[in-house]
């Protein structure tokens, strides 16, 4: 005897006398080895007759007991082990054991720390379920072997892990894998049911009341995983799946995300070695990205680094940096990104796999259904269902506040390739060509909804209307919401439609989408749209439609990316165009977009000149047209006379702009004639304030903010509440500084030009109050 204590007997008195050697309660000899107090209770109650080796090893360190003490109570232990038998004698050691651990494993330590959490909570009545699904590629079963070796201590009395096989062409059924099961525990093969349900019932009964960690990995189903489940008694399991499983009740669920950039840095640096990363930091990061921050790519990268110890990693991200070379660069060994994305494809019917392969092709960082259905060619709820399916997968991610998904980009490359296997270029085109024009219908539908001139139809052209009514966007909120949403698939429509030769159909997208665009100057496309609409309008041969659309691209290289020099060249293009073909219209037009483009380019004379031009040319029209035009022309010459030290006549103009308002214009709405009305209050209340009128310059200014906001016009309100908060801070006015941070916040969210204005009028206004 040592102290008392017998060298045979009983595991949990041995336990509970070395404890109380040691002068340790329950709470503290649980903190010290890592091991629940429940589970320590277990042991010393008899509940727990024989605890795991490893859950001995951490006890007995954390006892301090020496070799021969530590020695004594694992065999203690191991009396209390079953002894698993097959009908012919022992089984093997070892059964089921859990797979090795990964040394260089990263991260994840909020859903570590949540299965902590399901172990500690686990009792006689609750044993606990985990489900940890995802992507292929996530690290799913890595982090659920790293999970099971973590929490092992928590379940002295064993740990089991069983590879399920869900991807293979035929998995486990539940009666084979419930074979493995019982036998690990010991029973007999003769001993073991024949039947599915009642093997299911003696594992219940053999599980009970054990404190056993379960892993099944792999699972393709909720049938395959039930039957498996203990019913009662403190054991935890833990499943994987590529599939969420859904239809499991009352489980955990650990949600693995992709790596953070650094987390995947961290990973590759576990992997081949800090010295190297440190080398090529940049080329590490570049690495990670490429990858996708996909632990599975990562852990290849890193591989197939470390079997080539001299290869730099800028090499490998310029091999990356190919995407038709990527999934080729992503393989090391039996590692492969593409084969595991092949594993998941394989097992999907039909409709799903021609749905996903297609959804590759939709443009921009996500799509809709409706898309998805376009390009795969299936129905509208067809494609929902195909989408579901997808994201259930793990193949594609769902939004989580619109009906829209997206893939990750390895996995959408994987799915491009498939298209170029299986479909081949003609099915390909074709899927494009009618997503396309699909497409462009429907924008063109919804851009009229903000067209005041034409009453729902552009101007000539083909249009033929929206290609689904029924489901078509009702009112302009829907329509904005649709265009925004859709901006990149739309565009990539146009882009098609521009390279295939339907130059009508790009033509009355664009012009229906002129008004629309003046809402939403701050999107940087527009320069394209119309570059496109005005070459479609050159091969079409009509000159009337190049100078109109040439006109458009100087607005939008003038207002959208405020690159003057292109604007001056659309300008007088576009003036050559209407003079050759007489349209007098369109020649004002042209000569107030060069106005404005020379004004920026420092060219006050110049663009004034052409200013009181194009005024003169427009009031000779009687058009309903060239009264609007002559509206924004003489509010473009009032603003620069302003500008250039003239605020008196800068007044007079546009109090001339004020009086054709206010007279309206035939064939114009009252809602159109407000718009423009607003527009001329905003440079009066300017001109009142150049002139220092500050009280008298105050009520335009808030009249044309207030007419912008409710016209939910941005890109006109933001420059509104700036002009509105000099006069205010030139008043004293206690909103002054409220009106200027909101106006900052608007033009800097614009990416305008005049948020540094803005933001120096604020600075300003600080200084002074602090001042005071």
């Amino acid at each position: 005897m040592r102290d008392g204590t017998p060298l045979t007997g009983d595991f949990g008195q041995r336990l509970r006398h070395l404890r109380t050697r040691a002068g340790l309660s329950q709470e503290a000899l649980s903190h010290a080895a890592g091991v629940s107090v429940r589970a320590l209770a277990d042991m010393e109650r008899g509940r727990t007759r024989g605890p795991q080796r490893r859950t001995v090893q951490v006890l007995a360190e954390a006892l301090g007991l020496d070799d021969a003490e530590a020695a004594d109570l694992e065999k203690s232990a191991a009396v209390g082990r079953p002894r698993p038998r097959t009908a012919d004698g022992p089984a093997t050691p070892g059964t089921l054991a859990l797979p090795r651990d990964i040394k260089d494993f990263t991260a994840r330590g909020p859903a570590l720390a949540g299965l902590l959490e399901l172990a500690r909570d686990t009792g006689p009545d609750r044993p606990g379920v985990s489900v940890v699904a995802g992507q292929p590629g996530l690290g799913k079963t890595a982090f659920a072997v790293h999970a099971a070796h973590r929490l092992a201590p928590h379940f002295p009395d064993g740990q089991f892990a069983l590879d399920l096989h869900g991807m293979d062409p035929e998995p486990t059924t539940p009666r084979d894998a419930l074979a493995r099961l019982l036998g690990a525990l010991g029973i007999a093969d003769a001993a073991i049911p024949a039947g599915t349900d009642d093997r299911a019932g003696l594992w219940r009964s053999m599980t009970g009341d054990r404190r056993m960690l379960l892993l099944l990995d792999n699972a393709v189903d909720e049938s395959q995983v039930g039957p498996l489940l203990p019913g009662a008694g403190p054991a935890l399991t833990i499943v994987t799946s590529r599939h969420s499983l859904a239809g499991l009740e009352s489980v955990h669920r650990t949600d693995l995300a992709l790596l953070r950039r650094e987390e995947a840095v961290e990973l590759l640096t576990r992997i081949i070695g800090p010295e190297r990363v440190r080398a090529e930091a940049q080329a590490a990061r570049d690495l990670a990205d490429l990858c996708g921050h996909l632990p599975l790519a990562v852990r290849i990268a890193g591989q197939r680094l470390l079997s080539r110890p001299h290869e730099r990693l800028s090499k490998l991200v310029a091999r990356l940096a190919a995407e038709g070379r990527r999934l080729d660069g992503l393989q090391a060994g039996s590692l492969r990104v593409r084969a595991a994305f092949a594993l998941s494809y394989r097992q999907l019917p039909t409709d799903a796999r021609t749905f996903l392969r297609r959804a590759a092709l939709a443009a921009g960082a996500d799509f809709s259904p409706e898309t998805g259905a376009l390009l795969a060619g299936l129905s509208y709820d067809d494609a929902v269902a195909c989408a579901e399916e997808l994201t259930d997968a793990g193949l594609l991610q769902s939004d989580a506040g619109a009906e829209r998904y997206r893939f990750h980009d390895l996995l959408r490359l994987y799915a491009a390739e498939q298209v170029a296997i299986e479909d081949g270029p003609e099915i390909r085109d074709a899927a494009l060509d009618r997503t396309t024009r699909w497409m462009l219908r429907r924008a063109t539908a919804a851009a009229l909804h903000f067209d005041v001139e034409h009453e729902g139809s552009p101007p000539g052209g083909a249009y033929d209307g929206d290609p689904d009514p029924d489901g078509a966007p009702a009112g302009r909120e829907e329509a904005r919401a649709w265009l925004e949403a859709e901006r990149a698939q739309w565009l990539a429509a146009l882009r098609r439609a521009h390279d295939t030769g339907r130059h009508q159909q790009v033509l009355d997208a664009a012009q229906a989408m002129h008004w629309f665009s003046d809402l939403n100057q701050h999107w940087e496309q527009w320069v394209e749209v119309f570059q496109r609409s005005a070459d479609s309008a050159r091969l079409l041969g009509s000159r009337r439609d190049e100078a109109i659309h040439l006109n458009y691209l100087a607005w939008s290289y003038n207002m959208c990316v405020h690159d003057p020099h292109n604007a001056l060249t659309s300008a007088d293009a576009a003036l050559a165009a209407a003079r050759d073909c007489g349209d007098g219209l369109q020649e004002g037009w042209a000569l107030g977009y060069g106005a404005g483009a020379l004004h920026r380019q420092g060219l006050v004379p110049q663009a004034q000149a052409r200013l009181r031009a194009g005024a003169d040319c427009l009031a000779s029209q009687k058009s309903a047209q060239a009264r609007l035009a002559e509206l924004t022309i003489l509010n473009s010459l009032g603003t620069l006379l302003r500008q250039a030290g003239q605020p008196v006549e800068a007044l007079e103009t546009h109090r001339r702009s004020e009086r054709i308002c206010r007279a309206g214009i035939p064939g114009r709405t009252d809602e159109l004639i407000a718009l423009y009305h607003a527009v001329a209050r905003q440079q009066i209340g300017n001109d009142l304030a150049a002139l220092e009128r500050w009280s008298e310059a105050e009520p335009p200014l808030r009249q044309a903010l207030a007419a912008f906001e409710t016209a939910q016009m941005p890109a006109w309100a933001g420059p509104a509440r700036l002009d509105l908060g000099h006069v205010l801070s030139a008043m004293g006015h206690p909103e002054a500084r409220a009106t200027l941070l909101a106006a900052r916040d608007d033009l800097t969210g614009l990416r305008s030009p005049r948020q540094a204005e803005a933001a120096a009028a604020l600075s300003a206004l600080d200084g002074a109050t602090a001042a005071r």
